[in-house]
């Protein structure tokens, strides 16, 4: 019996299958970021190792930002603190309180603390918190008043909506470089809104909503 297809026509709907297929998953992937569905929870805590609140940390006592997040304005990620960073307090200030217990475990092992994050992003974003912060970006237009949080929550969905959203009209969400770690930020003047989009103007504003930026 002779063949339905030729050899060359088996390998063309080969590859216009992967190519269907590839098309249909992006999709997917696109439908779900853009979806209520996908929607993660927002103002809710979890539980930490050590039940910090950055409403007396931040809030009451005034600790800056860059103490626990030392390079929030040199790399990509901000960094969480260190058991040796905590104690530079704490091994004089309630030293003996038993929930300290896993700050000295950690110096003890060199094991650091397993902090549960709460705005971690999918493997295949990329994001810098250093050009966010440059931008002048600041902490509570993302992390929301983390100076009235007992205990930290996401603030925003971290959908690719909200991202879109800012991306495509930044200007509102800028402030000065010395306030970029108040809570809150004052709100500028518009010559001083202008002054600093000046200031901090984007080479190429495709860049902001180019796939590329964020999908590497």
């Amino acid at each position: 019996m002779p063949q339905t297809f030729t050899a060359p026509a088996v390998l063309l709907l080969r590859v216009a299958g992967l190519v269907l297929a590839g098309l249909a998953l992006c999709g997917a992937l696109a439908w779900w970021a853009w979806s209520p569905l996908g929607e993660p929870d927002v103002n809710e805590a979890r539980a930490q190792p050590i039940p910090f609140s950055h409403k007396h940390h931040v809030g009451d006592v005034g600790l800056d930002c860059r103490f626990c997040h030392t390079t929030v304005e040199t790399a990509a990620s901000p960094g969480l603190p260190a058991a040796a960073v905590c104690l530079t307090c704490h091994s004089q200030l309630f030293a003996d309180q038993a929930v300290f217990a896993p700050l000295h475990q950690a110096m003890d092992s060199g094991v650091p603390i397993a902090w549960v994050h709460m705005n971690r992003l999918p493997d295949y974003v990329y994001f810098d918190h250093s050009i966010h912060v440059a931008k002048g970006i600041a902490c509570a237009e993302c992390h929301g008043r983390v100076d009235q949080q007992p205990l930290a929550v996401r603030s925003a969905s971290l959908q690719m909506k909200w991202c879109f959203a800012c991306h495509e009209n930044a200007a509102p969400k800028r402030h000065l470089p010395a306030q970029v770690f108040d809570m809150p930020p004052p709100t500028l003047t518009p010559q001083q809104l202008e002054a600093l989009n000046r200031l901090m103007k984007l080479e190429r504003t495709e860049r902001m909503t180019d796939c590329s930026t964020c999908h590497r």
